[in-house]
Parts: C-alpha cells; structure tokens; sequence
C-alpha cells in the first residue's frame, strides 16, 4: 500500500486509523500493520511530528555543540583551543540539515516502506469509529481509532501576552537568528535548555520563574546545580517572580515584560515556556461524549474510559501520563499489541505489571534527561515523591566528583548523584544523576528501577574502571555503610 495512492471506496474502510503522524502514531500505526492490520494515518502537518521538528531533534541539535565545548574546556590539554565564540550560523545550519529542512519526505517514504496509507489534512471523530478528513473524506474503522495528537504550548491568560506573539518551544527550536535579548519564562525543561542554548550563541538571556528553583519534577539539587551553571554562564536568573503584563508596540519590534515586582524588562524576543495543552480542541470529541480540548483518561492499554465499545485510543502526549517522546513511543507499543489482540479476539490481562498490554512504565520508571549544561538525569520517584506515596525510605547521595572516571573526564568535574531506596524490599525506588556525561548512565539506572532489581544483586553488577559508572558502586557502599 502506497502512502499517497488516490481515493476510492476501497479506502474508506481501515481496521485501525490513527490520528497523528509523530513518533507516538507511526508506532501504533507500525505496530498494527505488523499484526495485520489494515492501517491508515491522518496527519495535518508534518509526518514526524513535534519532535522530529520543533521539540528533541532540534533542540538537542542546538545544545549539543554547548555542551561539548563545556567538556572541552575543563579537560587540561585542549581546553585553552576551544576557549572561543561558538559559530551560531554553523550552528543554525546544522540544526535546519537534521531536520530536513521541516520537510518530510524522508518520513513519508518510510510510511511507504512500511506500507501504512497516509491521508493528509485535519481530522475529526464523527461518532463511533468514524473520521472525517477535512470535511470530506470518510474514514471507519473496524476495531480501532488511535489518538496521537500530542501536545501544544500553553500561554498563561497574562495581559497583552498574545498580542505581544511570544516565542513558544517551537519558535525557540526553530529560529533564524540569534536574539540580542532574550526573556524566558518558565523554569522546566524547555525553559532551562532553550536559556542554555541561546546564551551560549551570544544572546543575553534573562530567564524568569515563579518558584524557588530550576527543575522542580527533579531532586532539589539538580535545579541547584543547574541554577549555579546558568548564572556562571552568564544567564540572569530571577525566581519567585510572576509576570503581569506584556507589550509589544510593533510587530517585530521590542517586548516589554512587567513583573509583578514592578520591574520591567526589554528584550528583542520573550520565550514562554509554561506548560502544555493538548491538541484535543478540534478533533471531534464531543462527538463521542468527551469534552473537546481535555486530556484523555486512558487505561493501562491506552484505551479511553468512558467510550461505549473501548474502540478508542488516547497514546502519548494526548493522555497525559507522562509527555516524554520515549514515553509516547512505549505506550504506542502498548497500544498496538492491545489493537491487535482485543481484534483477534485474544483476551488481555491489564493489570499485569509486566504483561505487553500494560504502560506500567508510566507510574514506575519514567526516565528523563535534562540536555542543560550540567546534565540532569532522573528516573523513577524523588525522595519528596517516594515519602508522599508513603514508602519508607532511604536517600544515598554521592558526589559524582568522586569517582576515578570523573576525574578523567574532567579536571574540575562538577555533579552529584542520588537513589532512593525502599528499606521494605531494599529496590530502588528513584535514581537522579547530575553532572556531564550523565545522561549516558540514566539507562542502568532505570533498568534497575523497572526491573526491581534488589540492592543485594547490584553489587554483582561490576562497573567498569574508571569510568562514571563507578558512582553506582559509590552508591551501593554508602548504603550498606
């Protein structure tokens, strides 16, 4: 099947259609088709979706040639022949090659390759497993209708702020040019890589939140760590600070943000990066009964609650349980292997922690890394999250610095490291890492969060010497004491 063949009655029939062409539905879409399927994907944008251009790909493009400069520099040797401005037009370049442009040819040739059928334009559930595209075509489905239409930035409801056409993450991934001033708002993830970036190409950056700190899903210490880099770097940063208004007289002219302090700052561009919003509004939901624009309540198998007949699927973003590519992919898997039995007629045991059919993974061992200069990786619960859950348990902290691989690594290695341990099973519960290089090591850490591994059998898993990994050895001593 041809991703691009023409329409005809042949067509309209599917046994999975899937809405969204991102990582999250080309696996639920694959995944699918494996099991034989007859499968059709309908997308309004780009195929790869939000990741592939606007969100991981381009921002790690962005933030890879800071971080390696960083290395460079503390590593005796070379580290005076790097000490110079990064090329941003290089840089830029680089960014626009990886993302082909924000074309996606490459992605509809391997639709093609796989033999999943495209059909481009918006669209709509009209009833029980029925999709219109563009107000025209008809779509059914026999068993399925998999939502994947991920996620979208958020602006808060701040005077003058939509007026003022702020940045989002995708204006932040995808910009021409460097900004003389920039302003961010929002301590999470897009906030604290995106201030990373753009420093270290030359603007200056002033980045805004209304917390205590940096990260604040993660352990205390990283924000801390991470806080402490920006402002060597250069990035003004000022906390418990909430923006009031925003004016912006001309297009393309300067911005003007009005804290709540009665400060006001002037920058060339204002980043808002506050929050997500699913891309649910205009999909037809309340044609099955769900308020349009609500994140989607799933099950274990991805199947929305509340839908007569259990012919519809919320994967990803859409759902809400943790907005993360890899997550989104691992629940597509999920996804598809659920179609494909519940369509055979194979019965599945959903409350199975480990069956094929359940996304446990989303409330276990939920791994992410922070591309910030230091690195922050975490997986699992923080301390703080463990003991509201009402674990009893042990935090181990170590300082990555102290370790033979760090000392290799770099003259001046700065990081930390941390698990959480239930002294009822002795497993680990959460592992945070801190520090360049880390997010390498987060992998171990969650196989032995999801595995449960008990800490009696992590001492026969050896680390090599000298490498970083050497911290879980660290790690294991100070916890036997």
């Amino acid at each position: 099947m041809a991703a691009t063949r023409a329409t005809d009655a042949a067509d309209e029939a599917y046994d999975v259609i899937v809405l969204g062409a991102g990582p999250t539905g080309e696996n639920v879409a694959d995944r699918a088709h494996a099991a034989g399927l007859s499968t059709v994907i309908v997308e309004s944008e780009l195929v790869g979706g939000e990741c592939s251009y606007w969100a991981c790909v381009p921002s790690k493009a962005l933030l890879r040639p800071v971080t390696t400069r960083s290395e460079a520099r503390r590593v005796p040797g070379i580290k005076d022949a790097v000490d110079v401005p990064l090329d941003a037009p290089a840089i830029l370049a680089h960014r626009d090659a990886i993302v082909s442009h924000w074309k996606d040819d490459g992605q509809v040739r391997w639709l093609d390759s796989a033999g999943l059928d495209l059909v481009r334009g918006q669209g709509r559930l009209a009833g029980p497993r029925r999709v219109v595209v563009d107000g025209e075509r008809v779509l059914t489905a026999r068993h399925a209708v998999a939502v994947c239409t991920g996620s979208r930035a958020l602006l808060p409801p701040v005077p003058g702020l939509a007026e003022a056409r702020p940045w989002t993450s995708r204006d932040a991934t995808s910009s021409q040019s460097v900004p003389g001033r920039l302003v961010v708002v929002g301590g999470g993830v897009v906030g604290v890589e995106m201030a990373t970036a753009w420093r270290a190409m030359g603007a200056s950056v002033t980045l805004l939140v209304r917390g205590d700190g940096l990260l604040p899903r993660m352990e205390p210490f990283a924000g801390h760590l991470v806080a402490e880099s920006l402002a060597e770097a250069g990035v003004f940063l000022r906390t418990g600070v909430e923006v009031r208004e925003v004016r912006r007289e001309a297009p393309g002219g300067p911005v003007t943000v009005l804290l709540d302090s009665g400060d006001e700052i002037v920058a060339d561009e204002l980043l808002i990066a506050t929050g997500r919003a699913p891309r649910t509004e205009d999909i037809g939901l309340d044609t099955v009964g769900l308020p349009p624009g609500s994140w989607l309540d799933v099950d274990d198998s991805c199947r929305v609650k509340g839908v007569t007949g259990g012919w519809l699927y919320g994967v990803g973003d859409v759902n809400h349980r943790a907005l993360l590519t890899h997550q989104g992919k691992y629940q597509a898997r999920v996804a598809g292997a659920a179609i494909a039995a519940r369509a055979r007629g194979v019965p599945i045991l959903e409350s199975d922690p480990w069956g094929a059919h359940a996304a446990t993974a989303d409330r276990r061992a939920v791994p992410q890394v922070v591309f910030s200069d230091p690195e922050a990786a975490a997986v699992g619960l923080s301390a703080a999250e463990a003991e509201k859950a009402g674990y009893r348990i042990r935090v181990v902290d170590q300082d990555m610095a102290a370790t033979a691989g760090a000392s290799v690594y770099a003259e001046d290695y700065r990081g930390r490291a941390r698990m959480v341990v239930d002294l009822d099973r002795e497993v680990l519960l959460g592992v945070t890492f801190v520090g360049m290089g880390v997010g390498e090591l987060l992998h171990s850490a969650t196989i032995a969060v999801a595995g449960e591994v008990p800490i009696e059998r992590l001492w026969h898993a050896v680390p090599s010497f000298p490498t970083l990994s050497e911290v879980w050895l660290r790690l294991l001593e100070a916890y036997r004491g």
